[in-house]
């Protein structure tokens, strides 16, 4: 198959109206926005959070500072280094978006367990296998949407299309 070609075949099949319905809700009632992802999904982080800042005015931030991340990950280890942040950065009426392509990484797990503890709202996106560990332990969150595709690039690209969909 076309590289390209499996782009357009999961857009097709991404079925995101019911989540990016509770999404859309849940930006618009929160003034004060966390995103946070590894890789290429803090990519996703920071172009996003350019946009809500401008057309939203909205305050947001994520964990891209390399100075910030080596202290906080040579300070708490990787895996606790976001929930640190969210410690730090979490104010009253916070939205946290947490993104994790395979829904495995034990550091957005962590987030997700800090959020649920801490009463703070947040809301996930994974891809991946649908019963990725993200998506099954988000209990509590205002969204949770998955992305059927085993590609980094493609549910990279398909979360940047459900974030963007409120600019």
């Amino acid at each position: 198959m076309n590289p390209f070609d499996a782009y357009i075949e999961t857009l097709k099949s991404a079925h995101m109206e019911q989540e990016f319905f509770k999404f859309q809700k849940a930006f618009h009632t929160h003034e004060r926005i966390i995103i946070l992802g590894n890789g290429g999904s803090n990519s996703v982080a920071s172009h996003i959070s350019q946009d809500y800042m401008k057309f939203h005015n909205k305050r947001v931030s994520l964990l891209s500072d390399p100075s910030m991340i080596t202290m906080l990950t040579n300070d708490f280890g990787y895996d606790k280094a976001y929930e640190k942040f969210l410690e730090y950065y979490v104010e009253k009426d916070t939205l946290v978006i947490i993104m994790s392509s395979g829904g495995e990484s034990k550091n957005m797990l962590n987030c997700v367990d800090w959020c649920q503890y801490n009463k703070v709202d947040y809301g996930v996106l994974t891809g991946f296998k649908s019963d990725n560990t993200i998506r099954s332990e988000s209990q509590n969150a205002l969204w949770n949407y998955h992305i059927d595709s085993d590609d980094y690039g493609v549910v990279e690209c398909v979360h940047q299309i459900f974030l963007h969909g409120v600019v």
